[in-house]
């Protein structure tokens, strides 16, 4: 799809301007984890991604680059203050430079020569220096965007692998009524057979269907502990460590509903406000390449100690000091067309980001169209699975009572079965599909905050 490439392109025009790297030990890491991170208490919504927010590996990365831009921003305005050098030398000449005077031969200097020199410099107009100071307000803006896009991300995902964690969680409970259930139907045969009213037919499907009803909660519960892992993984949660996730169905059904006439807002998305952030960081260096037509001024000043001997155990009896300042101006005058072809590129670049921006505006269109379908199908199919589960539910009691008057046979009373578990597994199943296209929705609109 364009719109990640739009992301890529982004993310790597963001990164030019710092760098990131990180050394660490995996087995350091791995036996200090379970001390370091702290075990969640209530293991609610909320608090798993406060918690992800905080611990989550990705994430702090993304924070710790944040204080490296800080630290790279810093250094580059450091070339505004005044640079300091001292610089100290110690020279014997074997043999003395000769030198021609009115056609005589003589020669010049000293044996021993010794100098500590002290010198300065300060930039005046200095087009390095002046665009790190221009630039650094929008590049702090561009590395914390980049943090709070991966929290949107990180919420997003913390917030579904929650709802499919209940899920399976919801599905395990209804595989264990589906096991009592079926115990019971067992017992219920088994009695029908040995008082005569039924053949032992009836017996051995109630047989079958209990052993089905264990296999699948077996890999419901092993389904379980995957998910768990993958939610522990999102969170930075530590794996040698639990939790029992706290929530309410009833509260979770009062929470699927959202405004559907809601229109979109490009600039509540965090990824417009990144393309815009990176327009200013281009048209900057637009500006940049223009400065490249203006001199360079600095002044500088030097404060020199000489030390002339032949002696070397008397050189330094004497100092012959020296100082000056000035000022320096360097003009470019042609560089053969460079600066010019660097312009017209900065240019292209800045009306690549206003495609680029076009092309996320009618992508986030996109994302909103099918998020919002999404959501309002699943939204209607929720709803009719709700009423499924209270008539299967009915259902199955009035033919069960059947059964057991010799009413009605057992394989109505496996079909009643299978429906009531059909219906309890979609309706949570669609459930949990209402709640995470309710999340597509908010973050196509760039609802979810962090």
């Amino acid at each position: 799809m364009h719109y990640r490439n739009i992301k890529s392109n982004l993310r790597l025009k963001t990164t030019a301007y710092f760098w990131l790297l990180f050394v660490f030990s995996p087995a350091m890491v791995s036996a200090q984890q379970a001390d370091s991170i702290p075990v969640i208490t209530q293991a609610t919504l909320e608090n798993c991604i406060q918690y992800a927010l905080k611990y989550n590996p990705g994430l702090q990365n993304s924070k710790i680059n944040e204080d490296i831009t800080e630290t790279i921003i810093k250094s580059k305005l450091a070339d505004w203050y005044p640079q300091v050098n001292f610089t100290y030398n110690l020279q014997h000449n074997f043999k003395l430079p000769t030198f021609n005077f009115n056609g005589n031969l003589a020669h010049s200097g000293t044996y021993n020569t010794s100098g500590a020199n002290f010198g300065f410099t300060q930039n005046i107009f200095n087009r390095d220096a002046l665009l790190a100071s221009r630039t650094s307000t929008d590049i702090r803006l561009a590395a914390s965007q980049n943090t709070k896009e991966q929290k949107i991300n990180l919420a997003a995902m913390v917030s579904k692998a929650f709802y499919d964690l209940i899920l399976t969680e919801q599905q395990l409970k209804v595989t264990d009524e589906d096991i009592a259930r079926n115990e019971q139907s067992l017992k219920d045969a088994f009695y029908q057979y040995q008082s005569g009213i039924v053949d032992k037919t009836d017996y051995k499907r109630a047989t079958i269907a209990l052993n089905n009803a264990k296999a699948q909660r077996k890999y419901s519960e092993e389904s379980y502990k995957a998910k768990s892992a993958y939610l522990k993984e999102l969170m930075g949660y530590s794996y040698l460590n639990n939790f029992i996730l706290e929530y309410d169905t009833t509260q979770m059904e009062n929470e699927i509903y959202l405004d559907t006439s809601e229109n979109i807002n490009y600039n509540n998305r965090i990824e417009v406000q990144q393309l815009e952030t990176q327009k200013k960081l281009q048209q900057y260096n637009l500006q940049y390449y223009k400065w490249s037509f203006l001199p360079n001024l600095s002044a500088f000043g030097n404060y020199n100690l000489n030390f002339l001997n032949n002696q070397f155990s008397k050189l330094y009896n004497n100092i012959y000091p020296n100082s000056f300042a000035g000022l320096t101006l360097s003009i470019p005058i042609f560089q053969g067309g460079k600066r010019i072809q660097q312009i017209k590129e900065a240019q292209f670049q800045v009306a690549q980001v206003d495609n680029d921006l076009r092309s996320l505006q009618n992508n986030i269109n996109t994302q909103y169209e099918n998020a919002m379908a999404n959501y309002k199908s699943n939204l209607f199919n929720f709803l009719s699975l709700k009423d499924n589960l209270s008539l299967a539910g009915e259902v199955y009691d009035v033919i069960r009572l059947q059964y057991r008057s010799g009413v009605k046979a057992y394989l109505d009373v496996i079909t009643a079965e299978s429906d009531l578990r059909t219906a309890q597994i979609n309706y949570y199943n669609a459930l949990y599909q209402v709640l995470s296209s309710k999340i597509d929705v908010m973050k196509s609109l760039g609802n979810i905050k962090y």
